[in-house]
């Protein structure tokens, strides 16, 4: 199917421009099979770096390079795609959390909580879901993380059953219950 649905003919569309690198080149990958209408359903990328230490550096540093890297993948993603977009989900998240404060190795890695981000056509878009924990001491995940205040399995689960409408009796995470727990309600 693959073969004769030849994706890796198709050349990005409406002057979308990937990076550079293994992250921009998945994306890429991903748009070409969206675009030939393979039936793709679920697809991954991801992109490292992210373990900066002291070399996180300032707006031009490791860390706002990597964070370049990742907004411009994204947005190319979303160019290439174009009207096709407004049936495609694109969940982006972390095990990599920051700190709040500069840690001992002088960077803000290794920490606890991190950011998602959604974006597509059936995507509430322009707010932020979730509860702000605060930043004192008290309100911090051992002090000096700030506390995760949304389980990316609800926000996971939201997508496949809203999304891709697969039963919210289906066992995705083994051992979680989302139906107790409620969705995030980023989709419409």
């Amino acid at each position: 199917m693959l073969r004769s649905a030849s994706p890796q003919g198709l050349a990005p569309a409406h002057g979308a421009q990937y990076p550079r690198g293994r992250f921009g080149e998945s994306l890429r990958q991903i748009a070409q099979l969206v675009r030939a209408d393979v039936g793709l359903e679920v697809a991954f990328a991801d992109t490292g770096g992210w373990d900066t230490h002291a070399a996180q550096g300032t707006e031009r540093g490791q860390l706002a390079n990597r964070l370049t890297d990742f907004a411009q993948g994204l947005a190319a993603l979303d160019r290439d795609l174009g009207d096709r977009m407004a049936d495609v989900v694109v969940l982006t998240m972390s095990e990599f959390g920051r700190t709040v404060r500069e840690n001992g190795n002088r960077g803000t890695d290794h920490g606890h909580a991190t950011a998602m981000l959604v974006l597509g056509g059936p995507v509430r878009g322009g707010r932020v879901h979730g509860r702000w924990p605060g930043l004192r001491r008290d309100q911090l995940f051992e002090g000096r993380d700030l506390a995760v205040t949304t389980d990316f399995r609800d926000l996971f689960t939201e997508v496949a059953q809203r999304h891709l409408a697969i039963p919210a009796e289906a066992p995705l995470f083994p051992g979680f219950a989302a139906k107790s727990r409620g969705h995030p309600g980023v989709l419409v």
